[in-house]
C-alpha cells in the first residue's frame, strides 16, 4: 500500500506545516502571516496530515526497575533511602539522579507514575506487561508488537522481520493466538553479524540446493493434489514454502543493513553508549527508518532484592544515554511523531528498603514512561504517596489517579489508530478483544484530571 497522495503533493495546503509557513514568512516578511494563517499552520503541525504513529519501540527493563530510583523519586523522604532527584527540562518535574540525559528530554516524555498490576511474579508480570492480559491457561495472548503487525498495513515493502526483539530474555514477545509468524525475530548484540542469513556455501552450490528444494516442493504439492482431487493444492500457499520464500527474500535484501550499527558514524554510536543495550537502541532507530513495526530492546539485571541502590545505579548508567539518544535522533530524523517509545519493566519495587538494603517486588503503583507519536510529553500522570500507609487491604490509598496495565496498552493502540475493542477470533473460535483497557486521555490530549487531587508534600 502506498500512502502517497498525488493530490496532496509537496507544496499543497495539505503538505504545509507551521515550520514551512514560518520559513516562508522569514523570506518574504512576516506581515503576510495573518492570525488565520498562523492558526492553519499550527493546526497542520498538530494534525500531521492525519497520519497515525506507525511503529513502537519498547525499552524493556527486565527484572523490574525501582520507580523511586528512576521516574518517581521522593527525595528527602524515608522511602527514598537517600536517593536524590534532579530537575528536568520541564519545570516542576523531577527524575531520579542519574537520569541526567533523559531529564533533558522530558518535554518529549510522559510518565505514568500510578500503574497498577495484580501480578508480582516476574514471569506472570512480564506476560501481563507485554500483552496487556494476565496469564490464562487456556490461551496465549499476543504481545503488542504482534498486534501491530497484524493490524497495520505497511506503507512500503519490508523484506526483513517487522517484529524484532534485541537482546531477548527468556520471555521474548510472542504472536500468541495470532500465530507463530508474529513472534519477534530475535537477535543479540547488533555489533555482531546476524546469524544464519548468509549462505554457508558458494553461490553456485547454493543455487543447486534451491533447485533441488523446488523439485521436492513440486512433488509434495503433486502428492497433495492426487490425494484430494476436489481441492487444488498450491505449493505457494503451504506455510513452509511461504516461510522459505520469506527467508530467502530476507537473505537477499539490502534492508538487512539496518541491523548494522557499525555503519553509523562513531560520534553517533558514542551517544548511545558503548553497550549492547545502547547498540540495540541505535539498531531500533535504523529499523524504524526501514519500516519495522515493533522493536523490543531488553536491558536485564534490575532485580534488586539486595544492594538496591548499587544495582539500580549500574543499570541507569546504561539506560540514560541510550534512551536520551534514541529520542534525540528520532526527533532529528523526523521519526518521533511516527514512533511511540515505551520504557518500563514488569513491576516496580517496594517503597520500604529491606534489611539487605534491597527493594522487593511491588506492582502497587509503579512507573511507565512513554514518548513520541500521539503522546503529549512534558507531563506526569498519577503519583505515589511520599508517606505510604502500606495497608495490604487498601493499596489504592497510596496511589493517586491509578491506571491498570491494560490501560497503557489501550492508549498506545488507540494512538496507533487500532480499534482495540475489536474481537479477534482465536484458533478455537473464541472471540477475544485486542485490549480490555481504557484510554488514558491525559496522555493524548490536554485535560484536567478529576480523578485525584494529589498527595501533600
Amino acid at each position: 500500500m502506498n500512502n502517497f497522495d498525488p493530490i496532496a503533493g509537496c507544496g499543497t495546503a495539505a503538505h504545509i506545516n507551521r515550520r514551512t509557513l514560518l520559513k516562508a514568512a522569514g523570506l518574504s516578511g512576516i506581515s503576510w502571516l495573518t492570525p488565520v494563517a498562523e492558526q492553519l499552520a499550527r493546526a497542520a503541525e498538530s494534525d500531521r496530515s492525519g497520519k497515525k504513529p506507525q511503529s513502537v519501540i519498547v525499552l524493556w527493563l527486565a527484572g523490574a526497575p525501582s520507580q523511586i530510583e528512576t521516574f518517581d523519586p521522593h527525595p528527602g523522604t524515608d522511602i527514598a533511602g537517600g536517593t536524590k532527584a534532579r530537575n528536568t527540562s520541564v519545570k516542576g518535574i523531577q527524575l531520579a539522579d542519574g537520569l541526567e540525559q533523559v531529564a533533558d528530554q522530558m518535554e518529549h516524555i510522559a510518565v505514568v507514575r500510578s500503574v497498577m498490576s495484580k501480578e508480582g511474579d516476574h514471569e506472570r508480570a512480564t506476560y501481563n506487561m507485554k500483552t496487556g492480559f494476565r496469564p490464562d491457561p487456556t490461551l496465549v495472548h499476543p504481545a503488542i508488537g504482534a498486534v501491530l503487525c497484524r493490524n497495520l498495513t505497511d506503507s512500503k515493502p519490508v523484506e526483513i522481520p517487522r517484529h524484532v526483539s534485541i537482546l531477548p530474555g527468556p520471555f521474548a514477545a510472542r504472536g500468541g493466538y495470532l500465530g507463530d509468524k508474529f513472534d519477534a525475530f530475535k537477535i543479540n548484540d547488533p555489533i555482531n553479524p546476524i546469524p544464519d542469513v548468509r549462505p554457508q556455501v558458494d553461490d553456485e552450490r547454493f543455487k543447486k540446493r534451491l533447485s533441488k528444494l523446488d523439485f521436492l516442493e513440486q512433488e509434495f504439492a503433486r502428492g497433495r493434489i492426487l490425494a484430494s482431487r476436489n481441492k487444488v493444492a498450491e505449493k505457494d500457499k503451504t506455510l513452509h514454502v511461504l516461510t522459505t520464500k520469506s527467508a530467502l527474500r530476507m537473505m537477499e535484501s539490502d534492508q538487512l543493513k539496518a541491523f548494522e550499527v557499525k555503519e553509523e558514524p562513531q560520534s553517533v554510536r558514542d551517544e548511545f553508549g558503548d553497550t549492547p543495550f545502547g547498540r540495540g537502541c541505535l539498531a531500533a532507530l535504523r529499523l524504524v527508518e526501514t519500516g519495522v513495526r515493533c522493536i523490543e530492546i531488553t536491558l536485564n539485571g534490575w532485580d534488586s532484592h539486595a544492594n538496591n541502590h548499587e544495582i539500580q545505579a549500574g543499570r541507569i548508567e546504561i539506560l540514560d544515554p541510550a534512551f536520551a539518544a534514541l529520542l534525540r535522533h528520532l526527533k532529528e530524523r523526523e521519526l518521533l511523531d511516527s514512533t511511540i517509545v515505551m520504557c518500563g519493566g514488569e513491576f516496580g519495587r517496594t517503597p520500604r528498603i529491606n534489611p539487605a538494603g534491597g527493594r522487593d517486588h511491588w506492582p502497587h503503583g509503579f512507573s511507565v514512561a512513554l514518548a513520541g507519536g500521539g503522546i503529549r510529553g512534558g507531563q506526569v500522570i498519577g503519583g505515589t504517596s511520599p508517606k505510604p500507609k502500606l495497608d495490604e487491604k487498601n493499596r489504592l490509598q497510596d496511589v493517586e489517579n491509578p491506571w491498570n496495565v491494560e490501560d497503557i496498552h489501550a492508549t498506545v493502540l488507540h494512538s496507533l489508530g487500532i480499534d482495540f475493542t475489536y474481537e479477534e477470533d482465536t484458533p478455537v473460535g473464541r472471540p477475544m478483544a485486542i485490549s480490555k483497557g481504557k484510554v488514558i486521555e491525559e496522555l493524548l490530549i490536554q485535560k484536567t484530571s478529576k480523578r485525584g487531587v494529589g498527595f501533600p508534600p
